[in-house]
């Protein structure tokens, strides 16, 4: 069984996400109102994936960063939308406000199994905000990027830094380094946003 904790401001928000994930015998549902006292719930209630509906206080993406043990899932519209923020802060699904039932069960299961989620329309929006455009995006990616590469990549996406990903690949900070300049070049990006947001159009990140 998959112990979801549902943070939302809103009561009738919160009531109609446990009601969602409910109707699932996979699913504990556990849920709270107050953002600030979510490391208290984590601790206390252990869930394996937090469900989140979007908050902009600061104070709380820091008290989230401080864990980043428990795979998070965000719904936020596009406008909302901090990636860098919610991929230091562990956030490995992303969700449309307009999200059917059947797409907030499927995320939830998905992120718990260790893989990625964003709902489709937010490829395209990050793309846009990255300043990207399809035509800068190399069609022949997979013959292009190693399957070294292609790890370094999926941790990015992942949110791991560096020394994380050095760590998880055996290999130096050093050679990492190389990795993410060579996949810069290759995907024709200039940023760790850019390479995941075109990582995740061309399917070389696992969603």
């Amino acid at each position: 069984m998959i112990r979801v904790l549902v943070v939302a401001a809103s009561p009738i928000v919160r009531a109609g996400l446990a009601t969602v994930l409910a109707e699932s015998p996979k699913f504990q549902v556990i849920t709270s109102g107050a953002y600030l006292d979510v490391l208290t719930q984590i601790n206390e209630q252990q869930p394996d994936v937090l469900l989140l509906d979007w908050n902009d206080d600061r104070e709380f993406w820091d008290i989230v960063q401080s864990q980043n043990s428990i795979p998070i899932i965000v719904i936020a519209s596009n406008e909302q939308l901090d990636f860098n923020l919610m991929l230091r802060s562990g956030v490995r699904g992303i969700l449309s406000p307009e999200s059917r039932e059947a797409e907030i069960i499927l995320a939830v299961e998905t992120v718990a199994a260790g893989m990625i989620v964003f709902h489709s329309e937010m490829i395209d929006y990050l793309l846009a905000a990255s300043s990207l455009s399809t035509e800068t995006i190399p069609t022949n990616v997979n013959q292009v990027l190693t399957s070294r590469e292609i790890e370094v990549l999926q941790l990015l996406a992942s949110g791991s830094g560096n020394k994380a990903i050095a760590q998880n690949l055996h290999i130096s900070e050093h050679t990492v380094k190389f990795h993410i300049s060579s996949i810069f070049q290759k995907l024709n990006v200039s940023t760790r946003t850019q390479a995941v947001a075109v990582g995740i159009r061309l399917g070389l990140v696992m969603l």
